[in-house]
């Protein structure tokens, strides 16, 4: 039994959001008398985080303690229209419009208590669960006593409106040209593996890979976001494939679709954010949920590749492929 070492690269690249633009998200953040928040969106929390991550937004730009800010669950009836949770678009879309609306809001509140400090609304901000004028941070009043006078005295509505998209693409008619693409993040990802030569059985030794994520507005989810779409994108190269006989699905349950389980990710698995400032993504993010997992499948097929020279070209890579591959290059039947 003979075995080979191979390793293996592959760059990716992928836009944040809808190509050809529109995709728009819009929010709705509203103060309650208490100094307490509720920000309704439109885009659904499928467990990558957004929920946090507009929690965080709206605290930031309001600047109250996050405790005190709810993002409520979204419904069809009542929350604020959203393209969806798809694209990789979700921190950037939203949380753009979380911003607008968040300092929207804040303008309520700066009003308010301008007349009370007796200064002008631009010479305030919002910090430490305060209404600070801004050279002279003794001259504070606490955000909910804002709140109670802006609800109660003066029958004021604290919210505000944040919609947030790319501008349509505009193409050339004649020539096809445009630019649908408005936030590029990129990536890359390496692979090392060992084959066997007889058997094309093989195993990842070690996989890395890297993500550009613009800044990131939450490191631990991010992070885990990556290494999450690093082993969905294990079971899609390895084992997972739809099988058909005559049209019809056979794999159709989970029971005979083989995802990965804990034993199937490599004994060397590095994934890490790679911190890139975008201008128009909130406090400098991009999107993070796809990009993690481009690389995984090309960057095996080249380290297989460069381990024996058998050139995979569709998924899952299985060690049967492998195993074709070898008695091709060596000119000789499948079974001797």
């Amino acid at each position: 039994m003979a075995k080979k070492r191979g390793q293996g690269i592959a760059a990716i690249w992928y836009s944040t959001g809808m190509s050809g633009g529109g995709d728009p998200s819009q929010v709705v953040v509203k103060m309650r008398p208490d100094g307490s928040v509720d920000v309704l969106i439109g885009s659904v929390d499928i467990g990558q985080g957004a929920r946090t991550v507009m929690r965080q937004i709206a605290a930031q730009e309001l600047g109250v303690p996050i405790e005190k800010v709810n993002v409520t669950t979204v419904d069809s009836d009542t929350s604020p229209l959203d393209t969806g949770t798809f694209a990789s678009r979700v921190t950037h879309q939203t949380g753009n419009a979380t911003i607008l609306a968040a300092k929207e809001t804040r303008q309520v509140l700066f009003e308010v208590a301008a007349a009370q400090l007796g200064v002008e609304p631009a010479q305030l901000e919002a910090r430490d669960d305060r209404i600070v004028v801004r050279d002279f941070p003794e001259q504070a009043i606490p955000i909910a006593d804002v709140a109670g006078r802006a609800t109660w005295d003066e029958r004021r509505i604290i919210a505000g409106r944040g919609a947030f998209g790319w501008p349509v693409a505009q193409v050339d008619p004649n020539t096809g040209e445009g630019e649908p693409l408005h936030n590029m993040a990129y990536g890359a990802t390496v692979a090392e593996v060992e084959v066997d030569t007889e058997t094309g059985e093989f195993r990842i030794t070690r996989l890395v890979n890297l993500v550009d994520v613009g800044r990131p507005v939450n490191p631990a989810i991010v992070e885990t976001q990556i290494s999450g779409a690093t082993i969905m994108q294990l079971g899609f190269t390895l084992s997972e494939g739809m099988e058909f006989d005559g049209g019809q699905v056979t794999n159709a349950s989970l029971a005979d679709y083989k995802i990965p389980g804990i034993r199937d990710v490599p004994a060397v698995m590095e994934n890490e954010a790679v911190d890139m400032v975008q201008q128009t993504g909130p406090f400098g993010a991009k999107g993070v949920g796809e990009s993690g997992t481009f690389g995984v499948s090309p960057a095996i097929a080249n380290a297989i590749d460069d381990a024996v020279g058998v050139r995979l070209t569709s998924l899952p890579l299985t060690a049967e492929a492998v195993y074709r591959g070898l008695r091709a290059n060596a000119g000789k039947p499948l079974q001797d």
